[in-house]
């Protein structure tokens, strides 16, 4: 998991665990809607994704953490959700569509991937979920499981809660390229995982402004990443002030 995921979701999970009942999921079977050639990958992933949220600081005594593959009431309930939803209302999710780009599927894009967010909404609902911390990309996502749901109950009656986003006080943090996305494939991601090496060279090589050819040269100051992450992780403002 990168910084992304953290200002993005992970703080705000921090924070919740004192107020909430709160489950925090491990999902193994989504990763697979890209790694099915490389369930070696989503399996080893498992282990990093939990010590990525317990070095955040996520507390199993305060946190339920669980894997998604090991409860299968979720796919269950994913099997119903897709009863309700038509394809092209899936293939229109702003989401989806920027990944299905990003990662070049083309017209071969998995069915699996395409309906994750039918599966995600299992994910979110399957627990009655109000309250579902997210990064500013993800809000399509929860717009969807609301969907879900607003159909589900008029069919059924009241079972679901449709469920808040809770979007983190950064709502998008650029890759160190600059880029709005960012990820292993792009390589412009700051883990949480890295060492201090990796993180050394990752700062030192973070886009700025490409105007800007020497050091006496004006910068600019708005849409540049350096000053993006010293706003968000540089607690001394001042310094940050004094900067630009």
């Amino acid at each position: 998991m990168h910084l992304g995921h953290y200002v993005g979701s992970l703080k705000n999970r921090v924070k919740l665990q004192d107020s909430y009942d709160q489950y925090v999921m491990i999902a193994d079977v989504q990763a697979l809607t890209d790694n099915f050639e490389h369930p070696e990958k989503v399996r080893a992933s498992i282990r990093e994704v939990l010590l990525d949220y317990l070095a955040v600081g996520i507390d199993p005594k305060k946190t339920t953490i669980f894997i998604q593959s090991l409860i299968p009431e979720i796919a269950e309930l994913t099997i119903y959700y897709l009863n309700l939803v038509t394809l092209e209302r899936v293939l229109r999710n702003p989401t989806v569509k920027d990944e299905i780009k990003q990662k070049g599927f083309g017209h071969n894009i998995p069915a699996g991937f395409a309906m994750y967010p039918v599966s995600q909404a299992a994910d979110i609902t399957f627990v009655n979920a109000n309250l579902v911390p997210v990064g500013e990309d993800q809000l399509p996502m929860i717009e969807q499981t609301r969907e879900i749901v607003r159909k589900f109950n008029s069919l059924y009656g009241e079972v679901f809660v449709e469920p808040e986003a809770l979007v983190g006080e950064v709502k998008r943090l650029p890759g160190i390229d600059g880029n709005e996305k960012r990820g292993k494939s792009l390589g412009n991601a700051i883990y949480l995982s890295d060492s201090e090496e990796e993180l050394k060279k990752k700062v030192m090589s973070i886009y700025t402004d490409p105007n800007r050819i020497h050091p006496t040269d004006p910068g600019k100051v708005e849409e540049n990443p350096v000053f993006t992450y010293h706003d968000v992780f540089n607690p001394n403002k001042g310094e940050v002030a004094d900067l630009k």
